[in-house]
């Protein structure tokens, strides 16, 4: 048994009910940010111009690109994170994102700053990676869909 493959089991039979809550509040958290995110899309691919992500190809396609691949990630992976559907994958999935924010926006902007949304972007990297390995949790529809077709 490799040690993903252990992780995994610990993850899948330490699960307290309670943790659900925080997996649908994570999805819900998620999507947020994706829903401001289109509100606010010049501001997100000001940001992305201004870090220097994009220096090295046409900076307006890989704005966009960007732009579009993160939103898609938050909107997607919060949904499926909330109702439990391949945790793991999408916490995986929005994990570079979730780092270059907090590296990102750490480097730029005061952490100590009032109403920061540094403390947002760590704890939702943390809870990403709290569920990377918890993974579903007890009321989940993956759950749901396994226990149907094996039983």
């Amino acid at each position: 048994m490799t040690t993903l493959d252990k992780i995994k089991f610990w993850g899948d039979h330490h699960n307290p009910k309670w943790l659900v809550f925080f997996r649908i509040a994570l999805g819900m958290a998620l999507v947020w940010k994706g829903i401001a995110f289109i509100l606010n899309l010049n501001v997100l691919a000001d940001f992305l111009h201004d870090t220097g992500l994009t220096e090295s190809i046409s900076a307006s396609v890989s704005i966009s690109v960007l732009a579009d691949l993160i939103i898609a990630l938050h909107l997607i992976g919060g949904v499926c994170i909330a109702f439990g559907l391949r945790t793991r994958l999408f916490c995986l999935l929005n994990l570079p994102v979730l780092l270059g924010a907090v590296f990102l926006i750490g480097l730029k902007e005061s952490v100590l700053k009032p109403y920061s949304e540094i403390w947002l972007s760590i704890i939702v990297l943390v809870a990403i990676i709290g569920f990377l390995i918890e993974g579903n949790g007890q009321f989940a529809v993956e759950r749901d869909i396994t226990e149907t077709t094996t039983g």
